[in-house]
């Protein structure tokens, strides 16, 4: 399918309802370029307005939204420590606010005149190379550089250590692997919310006959949504485990 085709078939928004008003000035382009960014920094507004009401007035008896944050920050705690162990706690903002993030964009497709940039690959490979610098960051930190060399060839020992080869050859599939992740976990987000926003966006077309389709879809689309922020938190939270864990042996 062309371009020009996916992109009949999405919804309008609010983006391409200004550039439509808009089309004569010369910034009118500019707003199609960034549309995915443009959404995502609107959610990350929304995201930043609930955090700052949340805690503005905290009491030792919440309200509703002040509960509702609680319980939403106290599972996403348990979630990343049930993986990591309670050391993974120092973890848990950045996981807990990718999983938030990344939820909010996904299901924000489905509200009228917004649109998931989460269907972008460069909104997810960008959230993927924070995963990615990060874990690189921690597993230099933690292990120190000839430790965490020593991790990616599988700590060899005895002749193996001595052969050269077969470590040097762990260290080049690791080091393939490592540099893999950030492709797999951004385009598994970025395919399954595009697929999704694109199949919307053909039954919306079906006028009045598709509504039926097009409530069932929306109904999949929010557990996809979930799912989808589900999966990529976790696979985040193992790769974080997999450096604690080689800590505490190198410890023991």
């Amino acid at each position: 399918m062309s371009q020009a085709g996916v992109t009949n078939t999405e919804l309008p928004n609010l983006v391409t309802l200004l550039e439509g008003i808009f089309k004569n000035t010369p910034w009118a382009p500019y707003l199609i370029l960034w549309e995915n960014i443009i959404f995502s920094l609107i959610i990350a507004g929304i995201i930043l307005l609930i955090a700052f009401f949340a805690c503005r007035k905290k009491r030792l008896i919440p309200g509703r939204l002040q509960n509702a944050v609680e319980v939403i920050v106290g599972g996403l705690d348990e979630f990343v420590c049930g993986i990591m162990g309670p050391k993974g706690r120092r973890y848990t903002p950045f996981i807990g606010t990718l999983f938030i993030y990344i939820l909010f964009m996904n299901l924000s497709g489905l509200v009228p005149f917004m649109k998931s940039a989460t269907s972008s690959w460069s909104v997810t490979l960008a959230l993927a190379l924070c995963v990615f610098v990060y874990v690189q960051y921690t597993g230099f930190k933690e292990l120190g550089f000839f430790g965490y060399v020593d991790m990616l060839m599988e700590k060899p020992t005895g002749f193996v250590k001595f052969s050269v080869v077969i470590p040097l050859l762990m260290l080049i599939i690791h080091l393939v692997s490592e540099l893999v992740k950030p492709l797999t976990l951004s385009l598994r987000l970025r395919s399954n919310i595009w697929g999704d926003d694109l199949l919307l966006g053909v039954l919306a077309g079906f006028g009045m006959k598709g509504v039926p389709l097009l409530l069932f879809s929306s109904f999949l689309a929010i557990i996809a949504a979930v799912v989808q922020a589900t999966v990529f938190s976790l696979l985040t939270t193992i790769y974080f485990a997999f450096i604690l864990l080689e800590h505490e042996e190198k410890k023991v």
